[in-house]
């Protein structure tokens, strides 16, 4: 009785599992929107929440480790810094503006939410245009008249504390409700687009600012 040897599994070579169109789809996978190829609109959002992030951190650490070394110095040594406590009000400030800034981008701020949830689905995207709609309008008209009131300090040469002129401290105000307009403006813009279009909204979900 002859036992025929059991056929070995053929196996694809390694030259052509790896093929040139396979290794150019990873490449475009591993670096999307970074190349010459990138939407300039993603690399923009890339960078700014980049700087947010980064301005965030580093302002809310400065602002604990000031806090803590005034109550240190307070406690053991009866003295302090005396540019402490003014610094320590303008990053309150800062922390305060960028949170707002990462919030809005996050879709994590404070929403009153009473209507929507009595309307059908078509006037819940036609009332979150609304809502969004205003909001910029609102943040852009707070960034106009709080960059009026930043000019207004340059001009007059204001000291915040120490040698710091008061509108460096106070530029994030501006900054922060301009940006938060923005967003707020372009997610309305595309919230309008796609209930024209009847396709859901661009990440697939609830997109309000």
């Amino acid at each position: 009785m002859t036992i025929a040897p059991h056929p070995l599994p053929h196996k694809t070579p390694l030259i052509n599992r790896y093929q040139p169109n396979t290794i150019a789809q990873g490449m475009s996978q591993i670096t999307p929107a970074q190349g010459r190829n990138g939407n300039p609109l993603q690399l923009v959002n890339r960078i700014i929440t980049f700087v947010e992030n980064c301005l965030l951190a580093l302002s809310l650490f400065v602002m604990i480790a000031l806090a803590s070394t005034q109550i240190i110095m307070r406690n053991f040594w009866d003295s302090g810094l005396s540019w402490g406590d003014p610094s320590l009000s303008i990053l309150v400030l800062w922390v305060g503006m960028l949170g707002a800034m990462v919030a809005t981008r996050e879709q994590n701020h404070i929403n009153i939410d009473i209507l929507s949830r009595f309307l059908p689905p078509r006037l819940k995207g036609v009332n979150q245009i609304v809502l969004d709609l205003f909001t910029a309008i609102i943040s852009g008209l707070l960034a106009y008249h709080s960059y009026r009131f930043v000019v207004m300090e340059f001009e007059d040469g204001t000291v915040a504390f120490a040698s710091v002129p008061a509108w460096l401290c106070e530029a994030i105000i501006p900054f922060g409700f301009g940006l938060i307009a923005l967003r707020c403006g372009f997610t309305s813009l595309a919230q309008c687009i796609a209930l024209i279009r009847k396709t859901p909204p661009p990440d697939g979900g609830d997109t309000q600012c």
